[in-house]
């Protein structure tokens, strides 16, 4: 009994590996794993493109909506560095049964706070600006007639599109800048010239209009205004003279001391009735709010790329179905499962990073487009695109896993028999 069951136990005879009768063991180089990972993709190109594609598009996106706020950001520091982020901005609120403004001289008083370089004030007239008197004034565009002293532009770093801006001799004539939406809205295109004179109706006066501001680059709300001199504002407006806004320069370590003592110096009996601002945050809170949506369109990019890696996998699992034949006839002459999963993880990988090159090229040249065309700097996030390019190739190499595995299991006696 014992010698039965010894003989039907299964031996195994292990033979030296150096038996010159055994062919050598078969081994694949770099340049033959690449080969049979784009063997599928050459024979099938249509399929392979359309299976990049989530990825292009996943990754194309990414690097838009990284590369375009940076260059934004780098267009407004720079901007904000030319132009200086010093300054400060008063304004009276008005309240309910109490009206809130400054003196006549509101500038000359924020002048004497100490570290104050410049000043400049504006009235608001409510005056009715209009192209003429034919004109309803209750149908106006709504635009700000405000009295303004001579060196408002040079306080808030602004400059002139065409003509010139107010000055001391000009205070008390008839005459009017337009901001730049402000001319655009009453359809007025150049200044007032001898032979072809411009003028506006405001309240029921002729006002000749001698300049046009360029869009100014912090105060952005005194584009849609309209600006006259102090002394004709009230003697041609009968406006009582009172400032509504205060701007002030000051070094940039002196920024808080200033404005805590704008409002006691500008309205004493009730500080907390001024707002004190700075017109540079609001910039720089917009461009808070655009980084937020630029995460959102990011997160977007992400499911974009998931999405893509869903294609890659099942273009993955079509091809092993379609491919049974070639992996049974490879297996039977010799191909090693190790092989067959490098051969369709391979495959999958280089889809990923086809679709992954392909979108950061589209992407890049998109964002340095775009920032030439709006006179920005160029910046492009490489970090961020080598990162994102590693990453696609990792949803390439995820999603071609378990189609690799499937593709090294398969036995190679079904493998045949599915032709």
């Amino acid at each position: 009994m014992r010698r039965a069951a010894n003989l039907r136990r299964p031996t195994h005879v292990r033979r030296p590996a150096d038996d010159p009768s055994l062919p050598e063991p078969g081994r694949l180089t770099a340049i033959d794993v690449l080969q049979l990972a784009t063997l599928g993709l050459r024979s099938r190109p249509l399929r392979a493109v359309l299976s990049t594609l989530g990825i292009a598009i996943g990754m194309a996106t990414l690097v838009l909506v990284v590369a375009i706020p940076r260059s934004s950001n780098a267009a407004l520091l720079a901007r904000l560095a030319a132009l200086g982020s010093n300054l400060v901005e008063a304004e009276a609120e008005p309240q309910p049964n109490l009206p809130v403004s400054f003196p006549a001289d509101a500038a000359a008083m924020a002048a004497r706070i100490p570290s104050v370089t410049a000043s400049a004030q504006l009235g608001n007239t409510s005056a009715v600006v209009r192209r003429s008197s034919l004109i309803n004034p209750q149908q106006t565009v709504g635009l700000n007639v405000l009295a303004s002293s001579p060196n408002l532009l040079a306080v808030v770093s602004g400059s002139m599109y065409r003509g010139r801006f107010l000055q001391p001799s000009t205070e008390g004539f008839p005459v009017a800048v337009l901001g730049y939406q402000a001319a655009g809205s009453l359809g007025i295109v150049h200044a007032s010239t001898p032979s072809q004179p411009e003028r506006v109706v405001i309240g029921t006066r002729l006002f000749t209009v001698i300049g046009i501001t360029a869009p100014m680059p912090v105060t952005s709300d005194l584009d849609w205004a309209v600006f006259l001199g102090w002394d004709a504002a009230r003697s041609d407006l009968h406006w009582g003279g009172r400032a509504s806004i205060v701007y002030v320069r000051a070094p940039d370590r002196r920024l808080s001391a200033v404005s805590n003592l704008l409002g006691p110096t500008l309205y004493p009996q009730d500080p907390g009735f001024v707002n004190v601002s700075q017109p540079s945050d609001a910039l720089a809170a917009k461009r808070a709010a655009q980084a937020t949506s630029s995460g959102l369109l990011i997160g977007l990019a992400a499911v974009s790329l998931l999405v893509g890696g869903v294609g890659i996998a099942n273009t993955m699992f079509v091809a092993v179905l379609e491919r049974r034949p070639e992996i049974g006839l490879r297996r039977a002459l010799g191909a090693t499962r190790r092989q067959i999963r490098l051969q369709f993880l391979g495959e999958a990988v280089t889809l990923s990073a086809l679709g992954g090159i392909a979108g950061t090229t589209i992407g890049l040249l998109g964002a340095a487009a775009y920032a030439l065309w709006e006179h920005w700097p160029v910046v492009l996030p490489l970090p961020v695109v080598a990162a994102s390019v590693g990453g696609a190739v990792c949803v390439g190499a995820v999603a071609g896993l378990n189609p690799a595995i499937r593709a090294a299991r398969l036995p190679p006696t079904e493998a045949l028999a599915s032709t």
